[in-house]
């Protein structure tokens, strides 16, 4: 079933959004310890980096599976 309509699309999302949701919820305890060791710019670059990941994967995912239909 991993054709076009299948579920394999969906559970892979699935995963990926499951991945990403435990990063956001670890986010603040990591971002105050990256703040107070290092510097808030790294505490921010942290989170900025996060958030573009999250589109970015997504992005490249449906980047792949465009070059994949024939």
């Amino acid at each position: 079933m991993s054709g076009e309509g299948g579920r394999s699309p969906a559970i892979a999302a699935a995963i990926i959004f499951a991945g990403f949701l435990a990063l956001f919820f670890a986010m603040p305890p990591i971002m105050i310890w990256l703040a107070e060791t290092f510097s808030p710019y790294v505490a921010a670059a942290f989170g900025g980096l996060a958030v573009a990941s999250f589109f970015l994967i997504f992005w490249l995912r449906a980047r792949h599976q465009r070059g994949r239909k024939p």
